[in-house]
Parts: C-alpha cells; structure tokens; sequence
C-alpha cells in the first residue's frame, strides 16, 4: 500500500530544533498521562488511591502507569505487608512541575479567552 505522507512530512526533514519538544510531548503528552502526573505531584499515592484521584478506569490507569514507569517518569514501591504498591514521581518528572505550572499561567491567559470569545 503506497504512503499517504507526502515527503515534506518525513521525520528526517522536520526542523530538528523541534525535535526535543516533539519527543517530550509524546512521553508526557496524553491525556491520562498528563492527569496522573499532575495527581503524583506533592505525595506518593497507592493504586486504588489514583483510580479515585483520577477517574480513570483500572485498565487505564496499569496501562499509564506502565508507561509513565517505563519513560523514568514514575517511581513503583511494592509493600510486602500489607501487599500494596506505591507510586511517586521520579527525580525527571518533579522536574516538570514547573512546567506544569508554566502551562496553567498559559491556559489560565489563553485558552479561557478563546472559549469566551465563542
């Protein structure tokens, strides 16, 4: 089956300043990702604790929270007694709340207004 991408589109020919911002959002960029970093943010939580915090559906949540590990994003402790395990915010992504909150001033400016101007 041919491409449906034209050339221009190919990865390699993106401008490569972009290309840290681009890699950053895919690791940090989904929704439930961003909902579950955002919960993490001041305390470790155990799983049934960020399925109530979160909203997000058990499946949802392993699947995140699998991959939120993979990327160094999140930290998983497991408790012996009682079984139980925890999940915190690794050393890179307490490094993003910064960001967070940059992205909240942002949105607080410019996506209020834009829904105000409907």
């Amino acid at each position: 089956m041919a491409s449906t991408q034209s050339r221009t589109d190919a990865p390699e020919e993106k401008n490569p300043e972009a290309c840290p911002v681009v890699e950053a959002i895919e690791q940090i960029g989904s929704r439930w990702r961003l909902v579950v970093l955002h919960d993490l943010h001041g305390s470790e939580k155990r799983f049934n604790e960020l399925e109530r915090s979160t909203g997000a559906s058990s499946r949802t949540l392993s699947r995140v929270l699998d991959d939120l590990e993979e990327t160094g994003l999140v930290n998983r402790r497991v408790e012996d007694k009682p079984i139980a395990t925890y999940y915190s915010l690794t050393e890179k992504s307490r490094d993003l709340c910064s960001v967070f909150g940059e992205l909240e001033s942002w949105a607080d400016e410019w996506v209020e207004a834009a829904a105000g101007d409907d």
